[in-house]
């Protein structure tokens, strides 16, 4: 009988590079430029989603490819130093450990990645007993591993007919393509998609061509637009939009929550630990006002250290912060 869990995360994992912040663009002609800031961390938004979720609470196993490399050998002692269970994270002999090198310049951000075993990893890599052992399976960086997507559908359909439920975090396309092919098939056994604001509006238009995307920044309207048209798929919408908060809608109705005030050091990651409380909340039994606002405080309390997971929240930590921020107080 095969150990069960709460959540099986599906997808990358690797190290993370994060510099900065620039206060110039970045010089090229062998230019030399000084940063503040450097960190060796773990990245990945399936490996920093598994490690905010088992942060709170949740018994978390991971699958996915790493290399025979020391970067593979360092992600697999992160993920389980931070309590997520790596037996799943498989080894590919040939293909190297992704790296992604993250350029942080005020509150935005360049993201450098080279893919290695994300082009090698397939559906065949999550193991069957685990789809049939957990309460909740969480798919993430779908444009990053293109074999990997075209089984998830399959591989959502058999943990959700032994009782699982399941979840999506797209990620940004790289090729800006938002091809909606594969997720024609996906999205409709996708029981909650977690896009942030730019992505719902960019995967709304995929799915209706006619509908227009934002130029930069998307108003609160468009997002709260985009995600109507996405339920329509199937999936309950939760949508992060920093400083805006974030807003969840099943189709009849939009409910927003606000941001939580923190003075961020780095927001690397901080969508992937929202993610990670939704789910965690979702699966505890909160009502979604509730469970959104608890999202939100992870997303935000994330972000007080540099890196994905170094300041992740517990449990008693988001609540905390759910509740002085819904009492009007200004948590510390």
């Amino acid at each position: 009988m095969p150990d069960t869990f709460d959540l099986l995360v599906i997808g990358d994992a690797n190290p993370d590079i994060v510099l900065g912040p620039l206060d110039a663009p970045l010089a090229f002609g062998q230019r030399e430029q000084l940063v503040p800031t450097g960190l060796l961390t773990l990245g990945g938004s399936a490996a920093i989603m598994a490690c905010g979720a088992a942060r709170l609470g949740l018994k978390v196993a991971i699958a996915g490819r790493i290399g025979d490399d020391d970067t593979g050998r360092y992600v697999r002692t992160a993920l389980a130093e931070r309590g997520v269970d790596t037996g799943a994270l498989r080894v590919d002999p040939a293909a190297a450990t992704p790296l992604t090198a993250v350029l942080t310049r005020g509150d935005d951000r360049a993201i450098l990645t080279a893919p290695g075993t994300l082009a090698t990893t397939r559906g065949e890599d999550v193991p069957s007993e685990l789809l049939g052992a957990c309460r909740h399976v969480h798919a993430a960086s779908y444009f990053l591993l293109p074999q990997l997507a075209g089984a998830l559908p399959d591989l959502f359909r058999t943990a959700r007919a032994h009782g699982a439920t399941t979840s999506l975090d797209t990620n940004d396309d790289p090729a800006g393509a938002w091809d909606p092919r594969g997720l024609a098939a996906l999205l409709p056994v996708t029981d909650i998609l977690l896009p942030n604001a730019r992505e719902a509006c960019a995967l709304a238009a995929s799915t209706d061509p006619g509908a227009p995307v934002p130029d930069g920044d998307p108003k609160p309207a468009d997002v709260e637009r985009a995600a109507g048209a996405l339920t329509a798929r199937g999936p309950l919408v939760v949508v992060k939009n920093g400083a805006d908060g974030a807003l969840a809608h099943d189709g009849r109705a939009a409910l927003h929550a606000p941001a939580v005030p923190v003075r961020p050091v780095d927001t690397v990651g901080a969508g992937d630990s929202f993610d990670a409380g939704f789910v965690a909340a979702t699966l505890a039994g909160l009502p979604l006002a509730d469970a959104l606002a608890f999202a939100a405080a992870c997303g935000a309390l994330s972000t007080r250290a540099h890196g994905g997971t170094p300041a992740q929240a517990t449990w008693d930590d988001a609540m905390s912060h759910v509740v002085t921020t819904r009492n009007g107080e200004n948590p510390s």
